[in-house]
């Protein structure tokens, strides 16, 4: 799914200013990476619900400030402690050209038909539920799916079990590290 955004330059910074955006229904966020850092302002609800979606998280976003289109990631944002609003986001500008690091969330399918579960007894436990990957922005998936049908009591399943598409590579396994998914006990 592509995202678009609309943005505009922000003129005025600061606390004040930036609660001044809130409680008019905009959302304060800076761009950087790839030149200066830029501070913009967005709509908040277009974000707000866009953010609920998994996909976005680890998206190539259109971010058109001012009539200029830029590529970017989100990389952060940070929400009121007991509201339903997004304080501050944060993007940052991808060269397409050039691989990233990115989060990506691990879904775990195939535990109700493992016979680990079904005759041995066992439960499953998840150690992760996100891994690093460096890809292009255009190869970056949505999510990773672990599949959990064929794991055994006991067993373990590592990072380097997973099947990843093409052109996306583990951060941790490039490393050298080979740390544990899932396991049966």
């Amino acid at each position: 799914m592509a995202y678009e955004l609309i943005a505009a330059k922000r003129e005025e910074m600061g606390t004040g200013a930036s609660r001044r955006l809130r409680s008019a229904g905009k959302l304060p966020a800076v761009v950087y990476g790839n030149g200066a850092a830029e501070s913009v302002v967005l709509d908040h609800n277009p974000i707000y619900y866009a953010l609920k979606e998994e996909a976005f998280h680890s998206a190539i976003i259109d971010l058109v400030v001012d009539g200029a289109k830029q590529t970017v990631l989100l990389r952060d944002f940070q929400m009121h402690p007991y509201k339903q609003q997004v304080m501050h986001i944060d993007f940052q500008r991808v060269d397409l050209s050039q691989k990233v690091h990115v989060k990506i969330q691990l879904h775990f399918v195939g535990a109700d038909v493992s016979e680990a579960v079904k005759l041995q007894g066992a439960k499953i436990s998840h150690i992760l539920n996100e891994v690093e990957v460096r890809a292009l922005p255009g190869d970056l998936p949505k999510f990773i799916e672990v599949d959990l049908s064929n794991i055994k009591a006991g067993q373990t399943i590592h990072m380097s079990d997973l099947k990843l598409p093409a052109g996306v590579e583990l951060t941790a396994v490039a490393r050298g590290e080979n740390g544990a998914v899932a396991l049966a006990n």
